[in-house]
């Protein structure tokens, strides 16, 4: 795993399902898109400026909301639509789209805000019963349809279309039942969010400008689009709602911090920079551009697509305007280690560690820069970076195989084994995972640390639908 805008699963796409919302019931009001978004697999993406932005945003939201000890993450999918959602209690993902295409940090807050209001509002465990009794439902009214149909067949009475319909409306009303529902939930995450706001003395006209966004989307629906089959409010009705509660707080004026504004246009810079090609870079940002996200993007389309010399002149520039900015220095270990001049990447990685204050993401791509010097002497300083980060990411099966690598370097070959086992492991490849961690047990002492961490590896039993066909490595 690469810190830097670089996907777990390098197949992103773009969901068409938009809005924001429970991923549950967008399975079940949009089954086809969601059908065509999971075909596409759309990555996730980790990067240490966008997450501490990100966890600087929600910080005061989650406060207000109670959710303080939650531990909940924010976490970074590759695709270009504007969207949010939340799939459980502790997670809530967020479209590097809505990133791009938000303007200020108040459009993003908002919807982090809202997403709070699910987690806080117990929605999903609320849809999970409100699923379960959907699905009562639709048996019932199954088995009562049945029913009718066998009682015409027995007495000879012609029921003619009765018995389809009769099958059918059942199940219509028990989907209209559940996405009714599910358009309580969503008011009720509105008035939350704007509720956590008001709390922390920031304004809801970031989530006007989100809504007023999806309205232009449905402008050319909105006709033709029965409201009930929706599963979030129309963009209309909800704006109409929101806008009501948003005017009535006395923080309804109030605008981002200059240096949040700044974080959040270099944010967006480094999104373009790093996902789009570069005439679209060009675009967005010309030469004519001189300012600091604009010769970031640039930078990192030069990194990414261009000449190394040039990618690193622009870098040095930006490093020499901002001597104190973590990720200029990251960025320019990146772009050394990709090169293949691991060596020179080492020291702007250390740098970077040092200005961030050791964040884990920036420290795995020191270890590995490390590993990759193909030097016995920096082992050491390797496995003690890996397993830092590891202890905070422990389930990075790139950092586990670096982790192996330093171990084999140093000649610890029941450690680089048990590290080994930990990435075939988190890989899916549970055979690979415990041949490696039963011969890591071997060379360590019975009941040790390492011996037991071997021990529950070889012992643990993956689900029957996962032994069937384990995935490579």
């Amino acid at each position: 795993m690469m810190p830097s805008l670089l996907p777990d699963n390098p197949s992103i796409g773009r969901p068409a399902a938009r809005g924001l919302g429970l991923v549950a019931a967008l399975a079940l009001a949009a089954a086809p898109a969601v059908a065509q978004a999971q075909s596409r697999q759309p990555g996730i993406i980790r990067d240490a400026e966008i997450e501490t932005l990100l966890r600087d945003y929600t910080r005061p939201v989650f406060r207000a909301a109670g959710l303080t000890q939650q531990n909940i993450q924010i976490v970074l999918v590759g695709s270009d639509s504007f969207n949010a959602f939340v799939a459980d209690g502790r997670r809530i993902f967020i479209n590097t789209g809505a990133l791009k295409q938000a303007k200020t940090p108040n459009e993003i807050i908002g919807v982090l805000a809202h997403e709070t209001g699910h987690i806080a509002g117990g929605h999903l465990a609320n849809m999970r019963q409100q699923l379960e009794s959907v699905q009562t439902a639709a048996i019932v009214g199954m088995l009562l349809a049945v029913g009718g149909i066998a009682a015409g067949a027995s007495t000879g009475a012609s029921l003619g279309g009765a018995p389809a319909a009769a099958l059918i409306a059942p199940q219509e009303i028990a989907r209209r039942t559940l996405l009714s529902y599910q358009r309580g939930q969503e008011a009720s995450a509105d008035r939350a969010a704007v509720t956590y706001l008001n709390a922390t003395k920031q304004s809801a006209r970031g989530m006007l400008t989100t809504f007023e966004r999806f309205q232009n989307d449905q402008i050319f629906l909105s006709q033709r689009v029965d409201p009930y089959v929706l599963s979030h409010p129309m963009a209309t009705e909800r704006i109409a709602l929101l806008s009501e509660l948003a005017h009535k707080s006395p923080y309804f004026n109030a605008t981002d911090p200059p240096a949040l504004q700044a974080r959040h246009d270099m944010m967006r810079a480094k999104l373009v920079g790093f996902t789009q090609q570069p005439e679209s870079v060009s675009r967005v940002y010309p030469p004519s551009n001189t300012s600091l996200p604009a010769r970031y993007a640039r930078a990192i389309s030069a990194y990414r697509f261009g000449s190394i010399p040039d990618a690193l002149r622009q870098i040095d520039a930006l490093i020499a305007e901002q001597p104190n900015n973590p990720y200029f220095y990251e960025i320019k270990g990146q772009a050394l280690l990709e090169a293949g001049r691991a060596r020179e990447a080492v020291p702007p990685l250390r740098r970077a560690v040092a200005l961030s204050n050791g964040h884990p993401l920036i420290r795995m791509l020191l270890g590995q820069a490390l590993v990759a010097t193909d030097d016995k002497s920096t082992a050491e300083e390797a496995v003690r970076e890996l397993n830092f980060s590891l202890q905070r990411e422990p389930d990075s099966p790139g950092g586990w195989r670096y982790l192996a690598m330093a171990y084999g370097r140093k000649g610890d070959i029941p450690n680089a084994d048990l590290a080994s086992a930990q990435s075939a492991f988190l890989g899916g490849d549970f055979r690979l995972a415990r041949e490696l961690a039963t011969r890591a047990k071997n060379g360590f002492k019975l009941g040790s640390p390492g011996w037991l961490k071997a021990d529950d590896i070889v012992n643990f039993k993956p689900p029957p639908e996962r032994r069937k066909k384990p995935p490579g490595p």
